[in-house]
């Protein structure tokens, strides 16, 4: 990976990394995703102040992960999610971590290092997936 790539990756010059179609459709084919609030983020509709119905995936900007966390578990206690999936840098460092993953999701390590759709390169971190589910 050139050093240009890796210092926009690991800086917070984008949230633009699309989820790998193949990694995607591997999980679709597992959860039938109804709805992904992220491509919501612009100037006119952002996706933390809509519902989220049905099964979800979120590939949030990794600028503001807390925040979508914190939304996908209100969805979930709201009822109106059936389940939430989550692909989230491996970070159990993190406040983020502890408060809204550790003891309250389905934790999945991603092998390797994932290749973003708009980058040539694999990332410079691992990956997780995190499943959370209505006990409703």
């Amino acid at each position: 990976m050139d050093r240009r790539t890796r210092d926009l990756m690991c800086s917070h010059k984008t949230d633009d990394w699309s989820t790998p179609k193949d990694f995607y459709n591997k999980l679709n084919k597992e959860f039938h995703f109804d709805f992904d609030p992220c491509p919501l983020r612009n100037n006119t509709c952002d996706a933390l102040f809509k519902d989220w119905n049905g099964n979800i995936f979120v590939n949030p900007p990794y600028s503001n992960i807390s925040n979508f966390l914190e939304k996908g578990l209100l969805e979930l206690n709201k009822g109106n999610a059936r389940v939430v999936v989550f692909l989230v840098p491996a970070r159990t460092d993190t406040k983020w971590f502890h408060k809204f993953v550790l003891n309250k999701a389905e934790i999945r390590f991603v092998k390797g290092r994932l290749r973003f759709g708009n980058s040539n390169n694999n990332a410079p971190f691992p990956s997780l997936v995190l499943v959370y589910r209505n006990k409703k």
